[in-house]
């Protein structure tokens, strides 16, 4: 069983660069033909994807999130790191990690249980 968790702070100010590490157990991010993205929802409002680091370290973002967003990796740690720069109140969100099904990037099976981050001066 595939598991991840999401960890980082919890409070971002604005214009800075919020920084969330997702750690995986149960399973290598190298393994061929998953996906791991990042999610995040904000208060009252659905789900935004916002992009994936692939098995064999491709990254795709969503377009209007692509030039604050980066997607990395540290396959010695089993770990994928999401930074989004130039933050502002608006990024606000729970956000989450996600694995992929197989072969398949927009459809995730497995999520963390989401961390809460607030951008906030």
């Amino acid at each position: 069983q595939v598991q991840l968790q999401e960890s980082g702070p919890g409070l971002v100010k604005p214009s800075q660069t919020l920084s969330l590490t997702c750690t995986v157990s149960g399973g290598s991010i190298t393994t061929n033909y998953y996906y791991w993205g990042w999610i995040r929802q904000p208060p009252g409002k659905g789900l935004e994807w916002m992009g994936y680091i692939g098995y064999s370290g491709s990254t795709y973002y969503s377009p209007s999130l692509k030039s604050r967003t980066s997607i990395s990796r540290d396959t010695s740690k089993n770990q994928f790191t999401l930074q989004l720069s130039s933050v502002t109140p608006e990024d606000t969100a729970v956000y989450y990690c996600a694995r992929s099904l197989r072969n398949i990037w927009y459809i995730y099976e497995y999520w963390g249980q989401g961390t809460q981050v607030t951008v906030s001066s």
